[in-house]
């Protein structure tokens, strides 16, 4: 690649009419020793450019008419001698050696083959509404920030690869035949330039010039073929992707269509997707090859990106099944099982909530009468750790489970049996309740302002929310807490005080409404049960059939 010491360097200044700058341009650029010569392109000028060129030390060529700047560099280049060829406008006001040296460095120290700049201004009118968008659709691996910019360098040996056009396009064709070749451009920030603005009336003919030079690359490179063959293969990839995943959702979630349909459609997604994901493959291989590692993923996601995100979504539904098979006596089980989404609608600290699914496992050792049960079922199940179950002839304590078990259901086996579950079975959120339904449950209340008082509410988990009461709890006119659960219209519910029965509630149509009271007495103690609210509930309180569904016990 060279350095410093080695390559000789030929700066290239194409002028038109520029007496007033040109020598300026040519100071700065002696005054870098490793610059072996200056050739000014005179392009037809009508002023004094010439002389003020050669006074100033340059070795001038000059067009006899005006040719454009396109046709003044490759004019230059032909006649230059440098291994490095730096091409600078005549009209920069305020360049300076260290502004040429950002420009020609990078390549002397063998960083890059070619360099163009970009400065401290907002682009153009040309660049952002016309050479932008057309290189986005044609050229999308080629994204700088000023893709017109004049100033640029490079190697001779790659230099001579690319064809230089005779216009305004001459900066944004050189860019592109580089892309092509893959040869490796570095955009450098000179900074601030201060120069001559276009004309109103030449943009139109700089933006025409722009565009043919972008769209004859586009059809020289078989961008414009390859774009639309190109779209076609994505349209098709994400068509095979969709399908399959159509497919499994069939087979594993949609129990009125057929499974025979589910496989067929899963089937010929996987060959279309297969197909035109090869050929996808090959196509934008050949048209990045030469690109760098980095531009070459960039553009890849840009391009395919819907692609991307179903073959992402694909992934995610492959690896949420094969986390669901199971391999025991012979045979594969899958049965995929979500995460319940949970929604409170009426609630100001939460919204919306994500449960289970829940892992069922063995209990731990010396934990036979303990069931160990996630947040989230608990929160389902609406109940509490440290209630008591009563499953079959036997009680179970609801614990904690432990750090980095947050979704394993640990039971033991006597319960396992009781409810049909082996270990490694897997209960989504929606299907917990069903699981419990029907098991009786007693729980400590949590008793305030008494210190004296054990209160126990019993009720059993249903399967489905029923109308349901909350009721606050007085005892002795002082408020100890809240209950909750449904009651089925002519049951009757009885109160414990000490084991016995101190009172019973008849429900009937009115005796639920909000600010109705029931009364129960013990002695000194008066009891009420106040309706404050009512609620959407799986808590069947328990009748007088099957015990008490309120005790409370004194100390």
């Amino acid at each position: 690649m060279g350095n410093k010491n080695f390559s000789s360097v030929s700066i290239i200044i194409p002028a038109y009419n520029e007496e007033a700058n040109v020598a300026k341009v040519i100071k700065v650029a002696k005054e870098l020793t490793y610059v072996e010569e200056i050739i000014v392109i005179d392009d037809g000028s009508h002023d004094k450019t010439i002389e003020e060129a050669k006074s100033a030390g340059a070795i001038v060529i000059s067009h006899t008419t005006n040719q454009g700047k396109g046709a003044a560099i490759k004019t230059g280049f032909k006649h230059s001698k440098g291994d490095i060829i730096a091409f600078i406008d005549a009209d920069i006001y305020n360049l300076s050696s260290d502004k040429v040296e950002m420009i020609v460095s990078p390549i002397l120290e063998g960083k890059t083959d070619i360099t163009k700049t970009k400065f401290m201004r907002e682009s153009g009118r040309v660049t952002e509404l016309t050479a932008k968008p057309l290189l986005k659709f044609f050229f999308p691996e080629v994204n700088f920030e000023q893709p017109l910019s004049g100033q640029f360098a490079g190697r001779r040996s790659v230099l001579e690869k690319i064809k230089f056009e005779k216009d305004y396009g001459v900066d944004v064709g050189i860019v592109l035949d580089a892309d092509a070749h893959g040869i490796n451009i570095e955009e450098v920030d000179i900074g601030e330039i201060k120069h001559d603005m276009s004309p109103l009336e030449s943009l139109n003919e700089m933006a025409n010039e722009v565009t043919r030079t972008i769209v004859d690359r586009a059809m020289e490179y078989g961008r414009v073929t390859m774009m639309d063959s190109m779209g076609n293969y994505i349209r098709m990839a994400t068509l095979g992707l969709s399908l399959i995943i159509l497919g499994l959702f069939t087979i594993f979630f949609v129990k009125e269509i057929p499974l025979e349909i589910g496989v067929i459609v899963a089937i010929v997604g996987i060959a279309l997707t297969i197909y035109y994901l090869v050929r996808l493959v090959i196509k934008t291989t050949i048209m990045f090859k030469k690109r760098p590692k980095g531009n070459f993923f960039r553009s890849f996601i840009k391009m395919h990106f819907p692609v991307v995100i179903s073959a992402i979504i694909l992934l995610l539904m492959l690896s949420t099944f094969l986390s669901a098979a199971n391999f025991s006596d012979g045979k594969i089980s899958i049965e995929p099982t979500s995460r319940n989404l949970v929604i409170f609608p009426g609630s100001p600290d939460q919204t919306i909530y994500v449960r289970g699914p829940y892992n069922v496992d063995s209990a731990l050792e010396n934990q036979s009468d303990i069931i160990i049960m996630p947040q989230d079922a608990l929160n389902t199940l609406e109940l509490n750790y440290g209630d008591i179950l009563h499953i079959g002839d036997e009680q179970f304590i609801v614990n904690k489970t432990r750090l980095g078990e947050e979704n394993v259901l640990r039971l033991p086996q006597s319960v396992r049996m009781f409810l049909d579950l082996q270990i490694g079975d897997v209960i989504s959120d929606g299907k917990i309740k069903g699981i419990f339904e029907g098991i009786p449950v007693e729980h400590v209340f949590n008793v305030t302002n008494e210190s004296n008082v054990t209160v126990y509410e019993y009720f059993t988990i249903n399967s489905r929310n029923m109308n349901g009461s909350t009721f606050d709890v007085y005892m002795d006119n002082k408020h100890i807490g809240s209950i909750s659960g449904a009651f089925k219209i002519n049951e009757t519910h009885d109160i414990y005080v000490d084991g016995s029965r101190a009172s019973s509630i008849i429900i009937n149509d009115t005796s639920l409404k909000i600010g109705s009271s029931y009364f129960s007495y013990s002695g000194d103690h008066i009891i009420e049960l106040k309706v404050s609210n009512s609620i959407s509930t799986s808590k069947k309180s328990t009748s007088n059939e099957f015990g008490p569904f309120l005790s409370f016990n004194f100390n």
